[in-house]
């Protein structure tokens, strides 16, 4: 029986940051759409476990602290050979640190830097040979960010990292296109996440947000899965270096 395109039935799909937010919201996503999920982080995923469950899918929790480099590939490789081969990757763990930028201190910069785009590439690295090595093609999409397109306030590490997670995709995919290995990126907008938290609590801030979004409404996790869902499937396979914001408007305004 012919598969939908859209279809990720028989695939096995990493997705870190699995444990919450829009992480856990891309790995339901993917495993409503047949995937075996694979979820890093460095907290507990019992919750997201849980709702895999209820709907039947294959989850292999896997934890891991992302902010080391080399605990990253070791990772991935581990993963690669005890429950692969992987089909896709979504890069999706990410930290942020609110800091006016005359207070900025190295560790917020570091940090964050770290995580959201040193890790990011060493992973797609990891990705990207195991791939070429078994002759497979693959798909890789990163979690970019509306601050890929605009400056922000008080978050310079974050601004500076999420600018990068889009240089990169763009660069990997014009390594890569050709050796059947798609990388694209979605721009999330303002998500109900734990990061969006201080932000949705501040009634001003809050509401001059919300102002300025055509949809009317925050994001939810399972606005970014789907989208998520079809960068990982056959139907986006001529896609390569591609970001898809998913704002509700936000940059349309």
């Amino acid at each position: 029986m012919d598969l939908s395109a859209f279809s990720l039935a028989g695939k096995t799909i990493m997705v870190t940051g699995a444990n919450t937010g829009i992480g856990q919201g891309i790995a339901l996503s993917v495993a409503r759409a047949g995937a075996k999920v694979i979820g890093v982080g460095r907290s507990s995923m019992e919750e997201t476990a849980a709702l895999l469950l209820e709907i039947g899918a294959e989850f292999i929790p896997v934890q891991a602290d992302l902010g080391s480099t080399a605990e990253a590939q070791v990772m991935f490789d581990a993963a690669w050979d005890d429950h692969g081969p992987i089909d896709g990757l979504v890069n999706n763990a990410g930290i942020i640190k609110r800091v006016d930028a005359v207070d900025f201190s190295e560790d917020d910069w570091d940090s964050v830097m770290d995580v959201n785009l040193k890790s990011m590439f060493f992973l797609c690295q990891s990705m990207g040979r195991k791939a070429l090595q078994a002759q497979r093609p693959a798909q890789i999409v990163n979690i970019a960010s509306m601050l890929s397109f605009q400056g922000g306030i008080r978050v310079a590490s974050y601004t500076a990292s999420k600018s990068g997670v889009l240089g990169i995709t763009r660069l990997l995919a014009n390594e890569w296109a050709a050796k059947s290995i798609n990388v694209n990126a979605i721009a999330p907008g303002y998500i109900e996440t734990n990061n969006t938290e201080a932000l949705r609590a501040d009634p001003d801030r809050s509401t001059a947000i919300l102002g300025r979004i055509p949809a009317g409404r925050w994001g939810a996790p399972s606005d970014i899965g789907d989208a998520a869902v079809f960068l990982l499937s056959k139907a986006s396979n001529y896609m390569h270096g591609a970001v898809i914001p998913v704002d509700g408007g936000w940059l349309a305004r």
